[in-house]
């Protein structure tokens, strides 16, 4: 699959979606999508990640939204010039759908901001 990208306020969120073909049963309506996610941090102060608000679609148009502290148990501070990486999954009952959504991000003078995550394409078998 493709790799997708999205700055907000010197924030580079990349996305490298990846179907999980062995984790996955077509004839259970269960496809497995896992997702690794790379924040960097191209300006000239450190950032809180705060939360995530994720919107999944699947192929039917249901939307599923999830939010929540952090990602994975973690508010990662990420220093100016360095990353934070990461990785999830989705289970979807369609061959095919997308993501898309934000992370709250805080600056060290309280200042909040949405970064935008990428949409980005979840299809089965396009590894």
């Amino acid at each position: 699959m493709s790799t997708f990208t999205e700055t907000t306020q010197d924030i580079t969120i990349t996305v490298h979606p990846m179907y999980l073909d062995g984790q996955s049963n077509v004839m259970m309506h269960k496809f497995v999508f896992a997702y690794f996610v790379r924040i960097e941090n191209n300006g000239s102060e450190n950032v809180t990640l705060m939360r995530r608000h994720w919107y999944i679609h699947d192929g039917i148009d249901q939307v599923k939204e999830v939010e929540g502290a952090g990602v994975v148990g973690k508010q990662p501070v990420i220093r100016p010039g360095h990353a934070h990486e990461y990785n999830s999954f989705c289970i979807l009952e369609t061959f095919e759908g997308y993501m898309k959504g934000t992370y709250l991000m805080r600056r060290p003078n309280g200042e909040e901001f949405e970064a935008r995550i990428p949409r980005f394409a979840l299809r089965a078998a396009a590894n």
